[in-house]
């Protein structure tokens, strides 16, 4: 039975690229180990399965005519063939234990074993979020702990846990803004925000009803003072700055930004997603920051790559201390307790339960195994590795701003632009030499941006090897090799896609072949 290669070979190059080698003709389709896996539908075949069930006994139909007219169609297939199909996709997936990962803590960040070794243990992987509270004491105790080392290391004095990750946690914050705004009888409408902000801070800002007013950045990469002062004004609710910012810039004006929005009667909210060049050297309660979420899943490990878990815990200055969520940790006269309704001022709640256990579980095992020298450490580590790349990288891919950087490096296309290689084509050439990409046209404010962001775990001796590879692709572009960059990925199991026809005409659903091509 042939296979159907609908949307693959459609959107696959229909020649061999200049300067390319030509595909290997191996009978299988499969190069070497690279396995040319196809769809699990696509290996099907009828009445293949894993198990032998006996055929079930007729029952009177309950359904009420709703009932399936037509086969469900899942793929039949034995056993083996399942464990093969997804053991050969998993062994397609770039992760930080293979190499670097330019994107660092934004998402593949190394995670210590012993972290997901105490997470799996009993009493903490079997919790439950009904349990009665005298079962989960312990479940309880951790979260305060954990409450108790982030309103430490930020030196703000409340902390709301059950967030669920960064976005949420924006939420949260500004949601608390607007509640103590709403208390003073005061709501506003506006709130401004740095041009070079997360892309959520906006989408935040806009599902609050606040009518978004950006913030341009000045030739230094950071948010223009004079011109976040002349959009001041008596209905600005607050600014939502990131620091540092996605330039991967230290704020340095970040008090005049302070006193200034809070002059205006506004509040200051921080994204903290990057908190991981800071921990342990700053604290954000000393910037005059009123609020600011904090990704556990970035800073103290368990990266989020691929959708997986997050928490986005958000602390809180003293004026919006009283307006944070619902539930919370109390020390009570039998121990733990949740406090689940409150007569004050706190706005509601952001979730059902209490916050994402594992990832807490995780986020502490971090800390205690860190100290706080250590998680200290972590930063200058981050910031070290970060600035390394600046320095051995700067003389033939000049950074967009020359000023010492923070937990990351951004750099631009400008020194390409005569070469015929783009931004994207240098990220493309950088898969065949077995790296995944590093985070490429962000922030928006910088043309054919490219951000790497190293972290704090990598050694000396990956860092050369991963800068010995970008200087080699940038020399082979200024050499003329345009037509190889174009061609890139060679190496990888799928070539580069036709990507304005994968825009334009996606095929997002698998069909079965026709009949007649079944029979051929």
């Amino acid at each position: 039975m042939a296979m159907n290669r609908e949307g693959r070979g459609a959107t696959a190059p229909t020649a061999t690229a200049p300067g390319a080698p030509a595909p290997a003709a191996t009978f299988s389709g499969h190069r070497g180990l690279q396995y040319d896996e196809p769809l699990i539908f696509e290996q099907g075949q009828p009445g293949r399965m894993g198990v032998d069930l006996p055929e079930p006994q007729p029952i009177a139909a309950r359904l009420g005519g709703l009932g399936r007219t037509q086969p469900i169609d899942l793929p039949g297939l034995a056993e083996p063939q399942v464990v093969r199909h997804f053991v050969r996709l998993s062994q397609k997936n770039y992760a930080i234990d293979a190499n670097l990962y330019p994107l660092g803590s934004c998402t593949m960040k190394h995670n210590p074993r012993l972290n997901e070794k105490v997470a799996r243990l009993p009493g903490f992987a079997d919790l439950h979020p009904l349990q009665p509270l005298q079962t989960v004491q312990g479940a309880l105790g951790v979260i305060d702990e954990v409450a108790r080392w982030i309103k430490l290391l930020t030196g703000m004095p409340a902390v709301a846990m059950s967030p669920g990750a960064g976005a949420h946690g924006e939420l949260c914050g500004l949601m608390a803004i607007r509640a103590a705004l709403i208390a003073r009888g005061d709501p506003r409408q506006r709130v401004l925000v740095p041009d070079s902000a997360h892309g959520t801070n906006p989408a935040t800002a806009a599902l609050c009803a606040y009518e978004v007013d950006a913030v341009p950045s000045n030739a230094r990469g950071r948010i223009d003072l004079a011109a976040f002062k002349q959009k001041l004004g008596a209905d600005v609710a607050a600014v939502m700055l990131t620091n540092p910012n996605t330039c991967g810039l230290f704020e340095d004006e970040i008090l005049e930004v302070a006193d200034a929005i809070h002059a205006a009667g506004g509040f200051f909210y921080c994204d903290g997603a990057n908190f991981n060049a800071l921990v342990g050297r700053v604290r954000p309660g000393d910037l005059g920051i009123d609020t600011m979420h904090i990704n556990l899943h970035k800073t103290f490990s368990t990266p989020h790559g691929g959708g997986g878990p997050g928490a986005g815990p958000v602390v809180f200055s003293a004026a919006l201390a009283p307006y944070a969520p619902l539930p919370y940790v109390v020390h009570g006269p039998q121990g733990f307790a949740l406090v689940e309704h409150d007569s004050g001022r706190a706005f509601g709640r952001m979730k059902a339960f209490h916050g994402q256990m594992g990832m807490f579980v995780r986020a502490l095992t971090y800390m205690k195994s860190h100290g706080g020298d250590g998680l200290r450490q972590v930063a200058e580590d981050a910031v070290l590795a970060a600035n390394y790349i600046l320095a051995q990288m700067q003389d033939v891919l000049p950074p967009t701003y020359p000023a010492p950087c923070m937990h990351e490096v951004l750099f631009d296309d400008r020194d390409l632009k005569d070469t015929g290689v783009t931004t994207l084509d240098l990220a493309k050439a950088l898969i065949d030499e077995g790296y995944h990409p590093m985070t490429v046209y962000f922030p928006l404010i910088v043309h054919g941006a490219m951000l790497v962001e190293p972290t704090e775990t990598e050694s000396k001796a990956s860092l050369d090897l991963f800068i010995g590879t970008l200087r080699s692709l940038v020399a082979r572009a200024r050499a003329g090799e345009a037509d190889a960059f174009h061609a890139a990925p060679r190496l990888a199991p799928t070539r580069r896609l036709d990507e304005t026809r994968a825009a334009r005409q996606p095929i997002l659903r698998w069909t079965p072949p026709s009949p007649k091509q079944a029979a051929e």
